[in-house]
């Protein structure tokens, strides 16, 4: 899906028009089939109650996990690999328009293979999660 990019300090109202414009409802099931579930963390704005109702009144099923846990959500684990391609060999940026075009060009080349990994392991998140009683995992 495409990139999002937020200008300024992000509302419950903002994220449900990323979440529109992101075109959530029909993509999930176009990418994950009809029993997808959506994973987001447990900032503010997602828990606001605009974003429930959205959820809510398009039927979209959220995963449940414990506040806090980036052991459940593979997309910190993106964040991590994008920061380490856009800052490779010490690369710095003169303008935020360059490091803006650096983040997209690398948001667009993530590899089949690393989203593939990362899917593939939530199970054994799950899993580990539940076997920690919510506590830290090594993932």
């Amino acid at each position: 899906m495409e990139l999002q990019v937020v200008q300024g300090h992000q509302t419950a109202a903002g994220y449900v028009e990323i979440l529109q414009r992101a075109s959530l409802m029909t993509e999930g099931p176009r990418l994950c089939g009809n029993d997808w579930v959506f994973q987001q963390d447990n900032a503010a704005v997602h828990n606001a109650r605009l974003t429930k109702e959205f959820f809510q009144e398009n039927n979209i099923t959220l995963l449940d996990h414990p506040a806090c846990s980036p052991d459940l959500n593979p997309i910190e684990n993106i964040w991590g690999w994008m920061a380490r391609e856009v800052y490779k060999n010490g690369h710095q940026f003169q303008t935020v328009d360059a490091l803006r075009e650096a983040i997209f060009n690398t948001w667009s080349n993530v590899p089949t293979s690393l989203l593939e990994t990362l899917a593939s392991s939530m199970p054994k998140r799950l899993f580990e999660v539940i076997n920690k009683n919510g506590g830290a995992t090594h993932y």
